[in-house]
């Protein structure tokens, strides 16, 4: 068994020797066999040389460069990619998460057989100004995902191989995981209370404005993991109702005039039907509506032509031999 620890890294100069020798601490009487991946994700300080430091000096240390700085998700899909263990469990760099939690984060996935367990910060050591709009965050996804997680963006997590090989990140995404997981079949989520440190160096890297992304990418995980494989479902039954709405307005114009025409009302009395905004209004909505339909079977033919890519996964069970 090997564990994969994958720690992304911004403008943390200060904070990657001692992390680095606080997981050794925690982890050399452990009898398990462990790498630390460090990405720098584009820093503008000497995160990167001290990296390279520890690295000549560890031999289980894996260093990755960004050129510049893509964000914490292209980070851990980065990190995904090159960790060869069987557990994976990613942390911040900021010395804010306790590398102490590593082993018990370990032991309690192993023995309670969970997909994967995220951490709480039931005790945190943030200004309000970055714990309340936190909460708010969490109620709304808990409520939104019917997850019961107190913390989805809390950085220590832990992973089955199985569940980091099933899914992609980009954009704001990682906070998402757990999410992303579920709709891939990996039900089995654990929460663990989790100590978290006051930051000893530097400053925060994440303003308000992560919240109003991290709510844009709620809405798009949402919409992209539930409509993947079938977006006829959400295209086609929006493009029905639009143009149903249409057609009906349309021809309820028409109506009208022919029934004002059967009562012998004189034309010149009777209001056309291109004068009425209400029947262009209709026209537009038979428009988009049947432009919605075509998306949507454009995109059916599209995953039709990318079926070999089913993006399931298979547990082997061992059980493979013929009678």
């Amino acid at each position: 068994m090997k564990l994969s620890i994958i720690i992304p890294a911004f403008d943390e100069e200060d904070s990657i020797s001692l992390l680095n020798d606080q997981i050794h601490q925690n982890l050399k009487d452990k009898k398990i066999t462990y790498e630390v991946i460090f990405i720098d994700d584009g820093s503008n300080d000497n995160t990167w040389q001290e990296i390279i430091k520890i690295s000549k000096r560890s031999k289980n240390i894996v260093p990755i460069k960004f050129s510049k700085n893509y964000g914490k998700s292209d980070a851990l899909d980065a990190g995904f990619k090159y960790a060869k263990g069987d557990y994976i469990l990613t942390m911040d760099a900021d010395l804010q998460d306790d590398p102490s939690e590593i082993y018990p984060l370990l032991e309690m996935i192993k023995e309670k057989k969970f997909d994967l367990i995220s951490g709480w910060k039931k005790k945190r050591n943030d200004p309000m100004s970055k714990t309340i709009p936190s909460k708010f965050f969490n109620l709304i996804t808990r409520k939104f995902s019917g997850i019961e997680l107190n913390d989805f963006n809390c950085g220590i997590k832990i992973y089955r191989r199985e569940v980091i090989d099933s899914i992609n990140l980009y954009g704001e995404m990682h906070r998402y995981i757990p999410l992303i997981a579920k709709w891939n079949g990996y039900n089995r989520i654990g929460e663990k209370e989790v100590n978290h440190n006051k930051r000893k160096f530097g400053v925060t890297k994440f303003g308000m404005e992560r919240y109003i992304r991290g709510f844009l990418d709620l809405l798009s995980v949402s919409f992209v993991y539930k409509f993947r494989k079938r977006p006829m479902h959400f295209f086609g039954s929006i493009g029905v109702v639009f143009f149903l709405l249409g057609f009906i307005s349309a021809g309820l114009i028409i109506y009208e005039k022919i029934s004002k025409i059967s009562q012998n009302i004189p034309l010149e009395l009777i209001r056309p039907v291109t004068d009425q905004p209400l029947f262009y209004i209709a026209l537009l909505s038979i428009i988009i509506g049947v432009q919605l339909f075509l998306a949507g079977f454009l995109s059916e033919l599209i995953i039709q032509i990318n079926s070999d890519n089913k993006g399931y996964s298979i547990e082997k069970t061992g059980n493979n031999d013929k009678d």
